[in-house]
C-alpha cells in the first residue's frame, strides 16, 4: 500500500483522462491503525449479521433497509425524493416528484433483482450490466446505453469536459479495466481482507466510471452485493449510502485523494468508519424493531376476535408502512366496513397515523416503525 500508485494521466485530444492502475495483484496491509479499524468493523459486522438468524421474518424489515438505501443513494445523485414519498404509490406522489420517485423505485428493483441473481450468477461484469439496465429503465438517462459500458468519453463535475473535476479513462480501456476488477473480486490466491477488498473495488469502479450515467448508484449497490456474495452477510442488511450522503463531501474528497495523492489509507479509514457506524446503527434499529414488535403485539391481543386480522395488516405494514383502507381490506380479507374498523383500531393504538389530511383518498403510516429508519 505504501508504494501504491493510483494511475497516470493520458493525453486524449484536448484533454487528459486518468488511467487507473490495475488492482488484481497481491496486496500487503501493514498499517496498525487500519488493522484496528478493520478488527472493529469485522466485530460490528458479525453482530449485525447475527440478526439474520435471530429475528423471525427478517426479510420483512430488509425491504425498509433497501428503501432507505435507495433513497439516500439517489439523493447523493441529486434526487429530492424522501422516504415518505418513496413509500407511497405513484399516483399518490406529486407530479413534479414522480421522476425522482421512479429513479428510487428502479434502485429498489435493481437491488432486489441483483441479490436474487446471486443464486445462479456470481458478482461480475455481466451482473453489473444487468443491474445498470434495471436501474436506468424508463428514467432520466434511459437513452445513455443502459446495461452497456460506454462507447464515448464521460467526465465528473463541470459544465463540460473543458472544466471537468475528473475525467475517467477512455472508453477503449473499460473492458480491460473491468476484467481486471472482476478478477480481483474473485482472486483467492492472494489474501486481502474482504472489507478492504470491496472498499478498493468501489474506489476503482468509480474511477473507471464505466457507464454514461448511474455509476454512483451502481457502485454503492455493489458493496452490499459483494458482501452477500462472499457470505460475509447472510442477508443484505448493511447499506452505506446513508453514511456517504451525510458525509458527501468527505466521500467525494477521499475518492479524489486516492487519485491525486495515491492515498488509499485515508479512503480505507473513511470506508471502515462508515462500516462501523452503519453496522452499529443497523443493530440499534433491529433492537428497536424487536421492542416495537413486542409493544404492538401486546396491543393487538386486546382486540379479541379481530386480533388475527390486525396481525395480517401489521405484517403488511412491516414491509409497506404506508397503506389505505382498501389495502387493509385486501390484506385482512374483510369487507370495506370491517377494514375501516381495523384502521380505527390501529389509529387508536397509535400504530397508524393519517398523513394526507383529506376526507378522501386517505393514507395511513406506521409512524413509529418508519421513524426507526430515519
Amino acid at each position: 500500500m505504501k508504494k501504491f500508485q493510483a494511475g497516470h494521466f493520458r493525453q486524449q485530444f484536448q484533454y487528459k483522462s486518468f488511467q487507473p492502475t490495475q488492482i488484481n495483484r497481491e496486496w500487503t496491509l501493514d498499517n496498525m491503525e487500519l488493522l484496528q479499524l478493520l478488527g472493529q468493523a469485522d466485530r460490528e459486522m458479525g453482530r449485525l449479521d447475527m440478526y439474520s438468524d435471530y429475528i423471525p421474518n427478517i426479510d420483512l424489515f430488509i425491504r425498509m433497509n433497501v428503501v432507505k438505501e435507495a433513497t439516500q443513494s439517489s439523493r447523493i445523485e441529486g434526487t429530492q425524493t424522501n422516504m415518505d414519498e418513496v413509500l407511497r404509490a405513484k399516483e399518490d406522489v406529486a407530479l413534479d416528484k414522480r421522476d425522482d420517485w421512479e429513479e428510487v423505485q428502479n434502485y429498489i428493483v435493481a437491488m432486489n433483482k441483483s441479490i436474487a441473481r446471486l443464486k445462479n450468477l456470481p458478482i461480475s461484469a455481466r451482473l453489473i450490466k444487468e443491474t445498470h439496465e434495471t436501474l436506468m429503465r424508463g428514467v432520466r438517462g434511459k437513452e445513455k446505453m443502459p446495461g452497456q459500458f460506454r462507447a464515448s468519453q464521460n467526465w465528473i463535475g463541470g459544465a463540460s469536459i473543458a472544466d471537468a473535476v475528473f475525467i475517467p479513462p477512455a472508453h477503449t480501456e473499460i473492458e480491460e479495466l473491468m476484467s481486471d476488477l472482476e478478477k480481483f473480486m474473485h482472486n483467492d490466491r492472494h489474501y486481502f481482507p474482504e472489507l478492504l477488498k470491496i472498499a478498493l473495488v468501489h474506489y476503482q469502479f468509480e474511477t473507471i466510471h464505466p457507464f454514461l450515467d448511474g455509476n454512483g448508484r451502481v457502485g454503492r449497490l455493489m458493496i452490499t452485493l459483494y458482501l452477500v456474495s462472499k457470505g460475509i452477510l447472510k442477508k443484505p442488511v448493511l447499506y452505506l449510502s446513508d453514511f456517504f450522503e451525510r458525509n458527501r463531501m468527505h466521500y467525494y474528497d477521499n475518492l479524489m485523494r486516492v487519485r491525486q495523492h495515491n492515498d488509499l489509507h485515508q479512503w480505507f479509514k473513511f470506508f471502515l468508519v462508515g462500516v462501523i457506524e452503519t453496522a452499529k446503527n443497523g443493530i440499534a434499529t433491529f433492537d428497536n424493531i424487536l421492542k416495537l414488535q413486542k409493544t404492538v403485539d401486546a396491543q393487538l391481543e386486546t382486540l379479541g376476535s379481530r386480533a388475527a386480522k390486525a396481525q395480517k395488516v401489521l405484517r403488511e405494514l412491516y414491509q409497506r408502512p404506508v397503506i389505505d383502507a382498501a389495502r387493509v381490506g385486501i390484506v385482512a380479507k374483510v369487507s370495506s366496513a370491517s377494514a375501516y374498523k381495523l384502521v380505527a383500531d390501529l389509529e387508536h393504538f397509535g400504530i397508524l397515523k393519517e398523513i394526507t389530511g383529506g376526507l378522501r383518498g386517505r393514507l395511513y403510516r406506521f409512524d413509529s416503525y418508519v421513524s426507526l429508519f430515519r
